[in-house]
């Protein structure tokens, strides 16, 4: 197959579960297909080494897209113009790109592709999927709407839930109407398939592939020697459900732990800490925040457990998959684990109240045993299912039948495979 990705930025650094997930289905893809990436660079940004020359698609386009840096005067000129001038939720608006939307059309006209696959939603806004001859499927690795309606029920702010709730009500409008719009959704995880099917009303779901993980990058060491009372969370720390997990663990359930067990300690591993997460360590010693890290392995094998207390976020959580493959034992919220095969009491332990999700963490600390049990069945299950390999080859499976038993898509008309695949029949 000739597949045209379209993302919003480039992969390197591979600092988010994300681009891990793209990268991985990638290389895995392209093994046997012929992809060409085409995704938009911030002007002024430069590529990482080797990005150019990596393996994960055989040609790579840019686009300059001129994006304000987070926090920067123009980022915040940005998002009063867009809550006071636009109907569209500014996750979208930052990524429109009539470069980009230009190219789309130029590359979908040469008629060149079989399959056009918009990775996440944000490069959706730039597809005019209407006019389209090649069949364009959305590849969904969260539903965005509901993240930020989780975000607009947590907070304790006022005003910040007054822009949440705004945010989550264009969001669910634009995703909805632009989801409508492909011959295909792909999603992470059956819960999200259900979601865009019942929520959303979609009819041109067309099912799901899991989160996978590197089982040979990710491997526990033999023997594995934990340092004693040392509880990590793993993620991108400039992502706000990131944020308020990890402040709502450090205000809610780590001093119910450190009660029990004096020693204990909560290392949070992830790239671009803002101020809010620093803090937290400057008002508790027992608290260290690393920043990026080269290689989130050694620090995985440093703990005796890995917590994941998230109250918000949506799609699924490759870090969990990272930590069991990794031989560490995995303590989370419900919405932490949404979307995996998980069991609760055999291959994770799932609690959302504050003083339970505590006590489960204390007895991983206190029974070696415990989390040795959890964390190798973890093991087995991920090596026995969710190899990249595996999750590629439904994905593939996928894209393969789009279309291919009915004549009239979703939008009531004569599909574009079928008529791609009459063509190439009668030439």
């Amino acid at each position: 197959m000739r597949i045209l990705w379209v993302k919003s930025g480039p992969l390197f650094p591979l600092n988010t579960g994300g681009r891990r997930r793209t990268h991985a289905m990638l290389r895995e893809i392209s093994k046997d297909h012929d992809v060409t990436y085409l995704a938009m660079l911030p002007e002024g940004q430069s590529l990482v080494d080797g990005e150019n020359d990596a393996d994960y698609a055989r040609e790579k386009i840019w686009i300059p897209n001129c994006e304000p840096a987070k926090k920067s005067p123009a980022f915040f000129r940005a998002l009063i113009e867009n809550f006071l001038f636009s109907t569209r939720p500014y996750t979208l608006d930052r990524y429109r790109n009539s470069s980009l939307a230009n190219k789309i059309a130029e590359l979908d006209a040469s008629g060149q592709f079989d399959q056009i696959v918009c990775d996440f939603l944000t490069p959706a806004i730039n597809i005019d999927c209407r006019s389209l001859q090649t069949p364009a499927i959305l590849f969904q690795h969260n539903i965005e709407a509901q993240i930020w309606k989780r975000l607009a029920n947590e907070t304790r702010n006022p005003l910040v839930r007054i822009y949440f709730r705004d945010q989550f009500r264009r969001m669910q409008e634009a995703e909805r109407r632009l989801s409508q719009e492909f011959d295909g959704i792909i999603t992470v995880s059956d819960e999200d398939a259900n979601f865009c099917r019942n929520e959303y009303g979609l009819t041109n779901v067309l099912g799901a592939v899991p989160t996978g993980v590197d089982t040979e990058f990710f491997s526990p060491p033999s023997p594995r020697r934990p340092e004693k009372g040392l509880i990590g969370f793993l993620g991108s720390m400039d992502w706000l459900p990131n944020i308020d997990c990890v402040e709502y663990f450090v205000r809610e359930i780590f001093p119910q732990i450190q009660q029990s067990q004096p020693g204990a300690r909560f290392r949070i591993i992830g790239r671009d800490p803002v101020p809010a997460v620093r803090e937290l360590a400057k008002r508790n010693s027992a608290v260290e925040v690393t920043g990026t890290v080269d290689d989130v392995r050694p620090h995985l094998d440093d703990c005796e457990v890995l917590v994941v207390p998230l109250r918000s976020g949506g799609g699924t959580r490759i870090k969990i998959f990272e930590a069991m493959a990794q031989g560490v034992p995995v303590v989370s919220t419900t919405i932490g684990a949404e979307g995996l095969p998980v069991i609760d009491g055999e291959t994770i332990l799932i609690s959302d109240d504050s003083v339970n999700f505590a006590d489960l963490t204390i007895q991983i600390l206190s029974s070696e045993e415990l989390g040795r049990n959890i964390s190798t069945e973890a093991r087995a299950v991920v090596l026995q299912n969710n190899t990249w390999g595996n999750v590629a080859e439904q994905f593939h499976f996928l894209l393969a039948n789009l279309n291919q038993d009915r004549t009239v898509n979703h939008r009531g008309f004569v599909s574009r495979s079928f008529q791609s695949n009459s063509r190439k029949a009668a030439g």
